[in-house]
């Protein structure tokens, strides 16, 4: 019997005429199809073998997002091409990408996958230090020096580890007084860039973090991968604060390194190089303070020692200004009894002169026995009577003697 034909979806969706779930899902399978098979790059962030399965699933991770992608491929791919791949470990596949309309999910078919070996880390290492080199991300001028005295540090390593134990005290034991911010997150594993890159960008951020510190332990070449990440690398480079780099051990040298600012080769020399060790520093002063005042006590004995010689050149200044001061005093003695002299002449002369006046003036005559006349009259001012011919019978007269004033009238 013939199935009836599912009727076909218009060739557009609308409000009016919406596509069913199915048409959207084989729509999409259809356009990643499309893709073909291509080959991925990644970091194994899961593996499930189940005993008695023929398949085995993935889960893969770029190094440098949190993006995963399931992968499925036949035990005889794996097995032939990476028999003893572990979680952590860098994986090159090729695969279809395949969409599951029923559970819509997307997922890697993996017909060859290849576990990158050593010498392929390093290779590909060795490209990206070379480009990012060429970009000057490793150039010396723009590296910033240490703050002599930070304030406050900002530390991302991992939880309890001995890099963080050896940074915090070699720097305290050099600085008691340093503050530190500590970010514990993964130094290795697929999480370790994303977490580090946002540890990052919380501590630029921050402005009381004068320093950014970057500590691991040593390790193997995969295992400090994540320090040699393109985008962890273009990050330090971004941040604002100085960063240091104290990853591992002497040989080791991620790319990290060569993008700081300062370079550590251990977590121990992190900490002796980001503080002043306040034992020596506190001896400088004290050495300091004596060369001042060695060369403050050289001074005066120099100055000392030409004022000296001055002196006996020129004799004692002191003496001179001595005599000048006795001569002053006595030019003021002088002064002052020719000013007392001139006033007792003065006083004298003023006397002399009193006594003439009083002689002569018209008081001492009345004295003597005359008298003023005056012809009263209307006018405020009385004339002085000089002559008889000036008065008539009957005129009324004002007369002045020594001790006072008499009136009078003209008889005929």
């Amino acid at each position: 019997m013939t199935q009836p034909e599912t009727p076909s979806a218009p060739a557009k969706s609308s409000a009016d005429e919406p596509w069913p779930v199915r048409v959207v899902s084989q729509k999409v399978s259809a356009w990643i199809a499309k893709l073909g098979w291509v080959w991925v790059d990644g970091q194994v962030a899961q593996i499930s073998r189940r005993p008695g399965a023929s398949v085995v699933f993935l889960t893969l991770r770029d190094p440098s997002a949190d993006l995963s992608l399931t992968v499925t491929a036949h035990r005889d791919v794996l097995d032939a091409g990476a028999p003893e791949l572990a979680e952590g470990a860098r994986v090159t596949l090729h695969a279809k990408p395949e969409f599951y309309p029923a559970r819509g999910s997307l997922s890697l078919r993996a017909d060859e996958i290849r576990q990158v070996g050593l010498g392929e880390l390093l290779a590909r290492l060795e490209r990206l230090k070379k480009l990012l080199g060429a970009e000057g991300l490793f150039a010396r001028e723009r590296k910033r020096r240490l703050p002599f005295l930070p304030q406050r540090v900002g530390l991302i390593t991992g939880r309890a580890s001995a890099a963080e134990r050896d940074v915090l005290m070699n720097t305290r034991r050099r600085w008691p007084s340093v503050d530190f911010r500590v970010i514990n997150v993964p130094v290795q594993g697929p999480t370790a860039v994303p977490q580090i890159i946002d540890a990052l960008k919380v501590l630029d951020n921050d402005e009381t973090v004068d320093v950014i510190v970057l500590a691991r332990g040593g390790g193997s070449v995969e295992d400090l991968l994540p320090f040699s990440d393109e985008t962890l690398c273009r990050a330090v480079a971004a941040c604002r604060t100085p960063v240091v780099s104290a990853i591992g051990h002497e040989p080791d040298t991620p790319l990290v390194d060569h993008v700081a600012d300062v370079r550590c080769s251990t977590p121990t020399e992190a900490g002796r190089r980001l503080v002043p060790d306040v034992t020596e520093e506190t001896a400088r002063i004290a050495g300091l303070r004596d060369r001042a005042r060695r060369a403050l006590g050289g001074w005066v004995d120099r100055e000392q020692h030409g004022l000296a010689t001055l002196r006996a050149r020129l004799g004692d200044p002191l003496r001179a200004i001595d005599a000048h001061t006795e001569r002053v005093h006595r030019l003021q003695i002088d002064l002052r009894g020719a000013v007392l002299r001139g006033l007792d002449r003065r006083a004298v002369d003023l006397e002399h002169a009193r006594a003439r006046l009083t002689a002569l003036g018209p008081a001492a005559t009345l004295a003597r026995g005359y008298a003023i006349v005056q012809r009263v009259t209307d006018d405020p001012v009385l004339p002085v009577l000089r002559s008889a011919g000036e008065v008539a019978a009957g005129d009324r007269l004002r007369v002045r003697v020594a001790d006072g004033v008499v009136g009078a009238t003209v008889d005929p």
